[in-house]
């Protein structure tokens, strides 16, 4: 693959962090997730086989942070389609047996949401369009299987690791992400929308050790799709390469990469691997610019909550309703509703409504971090970065369980793939009920500390203006 050498001249400020000791503690850890034998990829129905080609290895990474003396915070990026909340919910008990209690506010977990990356258990379940092969839903039971061993041993790494350290962060800009939804006669579908409403915002988090000189972690999230290639082989897509151009820079450090809200965007250009290598480099490029220059403090204490909520689904379909679309000649029409005819006749329920477990982070008042399941649509990093001030609001989406997509009310309304299409796939019974948008941002608010946004309305500009570029 080529290499693209990034100008480095990190610690330049060394001596100006070097002035007291920290309050915090912090280490971390990376795994190579890479399978050594064939599993089916997640991302694409049109797959039909499994594979074992690797075009670019995979990893996952932790990072742990603690404040002075209160409880640590751990955050995890894995480079695939989608860790469900089953997986997230087995590390969690696994950690707390082995007397490495996590709390579960305290836990986020991010997914690169590349489509080159093998399938897990209980994300898109649906997506294939058909049963798998007993031999393949075994292969994606053992890779399930290994991520959750993999995901603990590197939270205990970084655990073990904690040292004290400084906590710094910026916002830079990246340009790669377009609106993918384009209207048409017939509605909406899947293109390229160069005017639709898009977050460029690139926020970094930078980890050093508390004399400065060392970078232990960088952490960061860009709001994108990770769909630059579309190939049969094993790849972390643009999130991947920007991982391994800043490993290969600071070989000691651990790159973690999230998804901010990008449900709705896609890279431009995409579909060749230079592109995906032009867009990795260009995170990764931006990220060395920032933490090469002065950044912004990180305080504590870092206070960590979370609410889980109900997203109601619109009216399900009827017995019939199911029967009719199981006769449909699209198969994965037809198969969502033999699905859940089954279930019917089972006796179980149909659920009319999705738990979602929203979660809200502050570093003191100098940081606001808003982590948000699913696939999100950009409406909601806009809203929340407008409410709560844009200097000082990180959102990801994503992150701790991608149950489906979530529509803001815009794109509820305007119907199409995000709003109600991707469902299917998914194995949701219907898309959700108009409203969603209010529920979630109403309790974002409940999560969000008055102290905070008290703080926006003594200094309406934020500590950051001017900064972010």
């Amino acid at each position: 693959m080529r290499r693209i050498i990034l100008p480095v001249f990190l610690l330049l400020q060394a001596s100006l962090l070097a002035q007291t000791s920290s309050s915090w503690k912090a280490g971390a850890a990376d795994v190579d997730i890479t399978p050594d034998y064939p599993v089916r990829l997640s991302g694409y129905g049109s797959r039909t086989a499994e594979t074992a080609k690797v075009a670019q290895r995979l990893h996952a990474n932790a990072l742990t942070l603690q404040w002075q003396d209160d409880k640590p915070a751990v955050i995890v990026s894995v480079d695939n389609c989608g860790v469900p909340a089953s997986v997230r919910a087995e590390v969690l008990k696994r950690l707390a047996t082995g007397g490495r209690t996590i709390a579960d506010e305290r836990f986020s977990l991010h997914s690169t949401h590349t489509h080159c990356a093998p399938m897990l258990k209980g994300v898109l379940p649906f997506l294939f369009g058909e049963d798998l092969a007993a031999d393949q839903a075994q292969h994606i039971e053992r890779y399930t299987e290994d991520l959750t061993a993999n995901l603990v041993s590197i939270i205990g790494q970084a655990l073990d690791k904690m040292a004290p350290a400084r906590l710094e962060w910026s916002v830079g800009r990246a340009y790669f992400a377009f609106n993918r939804r384009l209207k048409t006669d017939a509605g909406f579908q899947n293109a390229q929308n160069f005017s639709g409403p898009t977050d460029r915002a690139l926020p970094v988090l930078c980890v050093r050790s508390a004399d400065g000189k060392k970078l232990i972690a960088v952490h960061a999230s860009y709001a994108c799709h990770c769909t630059t290639l579309g190939i049969d082989e094993i790849h972390g897509d643009w999130a991947g390469l920007a991982h391994e151009e800043l490993e290969l820079r600071f070989p000691d450090s651990v790159c973690l990469i999230a998804i901010g809200c990008g449900a709705d965007q896609n890279p431009y250009p995409r579909k060749e691997n230079r592109f995906a290598v032009n867009h990795g480099v260009s995170i990764a490029k931006e990220i060395v610019r920032l933490i090469n220059s002065p950044m912004l403090p990180l305080n504590g204490p870092l206070n960590c909550a979370h609410r889980e909520v109900m997203l109601p689904f619109d009216k399900l379909p009827t017995v019939e309703e199911w029967r009719a679309k199981a006769a449909d000649p699209n198969k994965w029409t037809a198969y969502h509703a033999r699905q859940h005819l089954a279930r019917l006749e089972h006796g179980e329920k149909i659920p009319s409504a999705l738990p979602y477990d929203i979660q809200v982070w502050n570093y003191g008042n100098d940081l606001l971090t808003i982590n948000l399941p699913g696939e999100v649509v950009v409406d909601y990093s806009l809203r929340f970065k407008n409410e709560y001030d844009p200097a000082r609001t990180w959102v990801n989406s994503y992150t701790n369980d991608v149950p489906c997509y979530i529509p803001s009310q815009r794109v509820w309304e305007e119907g199409g793939y995000e709003a109600a299409g991707a469902m299917i796939y998914y194995g949701r019974p219907t898309r959700f009920s108009s409203g969603i948008e209010n529920i979630i941002a109403g309790t974002v608010k409940q999560l969000v500390p008055q102290d905070f946004i008290s703080r926006r309305m003594q200094n309406p500009a934020g500590p950051l203006s001017g900064k972010i570029k």
